[in-house]
């Protein structure tokens, strides 16, 4: 394996009327700012529309997800009001599983851990333009050494900052990273069974693979192994074990693991997806992709192991609510 390779988610119209005044349009609400670092300013939400269309290729837009982006103010990163509405794709593009690609897959890299036996390879999603990441505690556990790749090829070395196998989330940061593409992080509340989804990751090393879908399910219980050496005699190909409805899938997860509430996908997800992101119709991530239930039970190869239209990713709720831990450089 090469540090090159890596392998383990919606608005209506109306119509209006100018007011009569003689001093329309009214004077700007604000002055102009003055700072060196500015204020980040708070857009209007807008209603969300029903889902119009999910078939082959994504044809619907579920609008006015409320997003939080990541804004780097007077050195420190910051993120931005609840209240922010963010649309990553052309509003005449939301839905399109095309656009959706272009816009969110500078946002996702390739990771490998180097491990004391082998190698564990997945996904990221890029949070912060100086190259904070988030993945899968289960990508990096237990590493020696982390590189990632990004989008457009380049390599970096990457540092743990912080680690919850409760959550089965971490938090890397690249070494000398900047001007990289942040993602945008949606609001898993919002989320419907049958919204479309778009899954952006680097299963067996193919970089930067999207595949499509509806959301099948919310809050499925899915429970994954919390020791760091649970998986890896399975040759890093990214099949994790996890239970799901009282069943092991992708071998033993042992006897101590953690469980959380997952959103349920019929997306692709194959090995190497691990950590990578879910995208909703307007280009907001959603949820990181984390478990994937894999055609042969036990598999040593990766060859052998397969998507059947049942997968899981962590809502991205849970990743927002958890960064300060992350942040703060905890490890457990």
């Amino acid at each position: 394996m090469t540090e090159s390779q890596g392998s383990h988610p919606q608005q209506p119209s109306s119509s209006y009327s100018a007011p009569v005044n003689p001093e329309w349009p009214p004077p700007p609400p604000y002055q102009p700012v003055t700072a060196v670092a500015p204020e980040p300013r708070t857009k209007r939400n807008r209603r969300p529309v029903a889902l119009l269309a999910a078939v082959a290729i994504v044809a619907a837009a579920v609008g006015g997800a409320t997003a939080y982006g990541f804004q780097e103010l007077t050195g420190e990163n910051t993120v931005a009001s609840a209240g922010t509405t963010t649309h990553v794709v052309p509003t005449g593009k939301r839905g399109d599983v095309a656009a959706i690609a272009a816009a969110v897959s500078p946002s996702v890299v390739e990771i490998r851990a180097t491990l004391d036996s082998g190698t564990s390879t997945g996904s990221g999603v890029v949070i912060t333009s100086k190259g904070e990441i988030v993945t899968n505690n289960h990508v990096v556990s237990g590493a020696q050494s982390v590189k990632v790749r990004t989008s457009d090829g380049t390599s970096y070395t990457a540092d743990i900052v912080g680690t919850d196998s409760s959550k089965d989330l971490a938090l890397i940061k690249l070494r000398g990273a900047s001007g990289l593409k942040p993602a945008s992080l949606g609001n898993s509340s919002g989320v419907q069974v049958g919204d479309s989804v778009v899954a952006i990751g680097s299963p067996e090393g193919l970089t930067g693979t999207v595949t499509s879908g509806i959301v099948s399910a919310l809050n499925r219980d899915v429970t994954v192994s919390t020791d760091e050496n649970q998986g890896q005699d399975q040759g890093g190909d990214g099949q994790w074990p996890f239970q799901f409805g009282g069943r092991e899938f992708n071998g033993d997860t042992g006897s101590s693991t953690t469980t959380y509430k997952a959103i349920q996908t019929d997306a692709s997800l194959n090995p190497g997806n691990s950590g990578g992101a879910l995208i909703d119709a307007s280009g907001n991530v959603i949820g990181i992709n984390s478990a994937m239930y894999s055609s042969s039970r036990q598999s040593s190869s990766s060859t052998d192991a397969g998507s059947i239209g049942l997968g899981f990713a962590i809502p991205v709720n849970t990743v927002k609510s958890d960064l300060a831990k992350l942040r703060a450089g905890d490890r457990n």
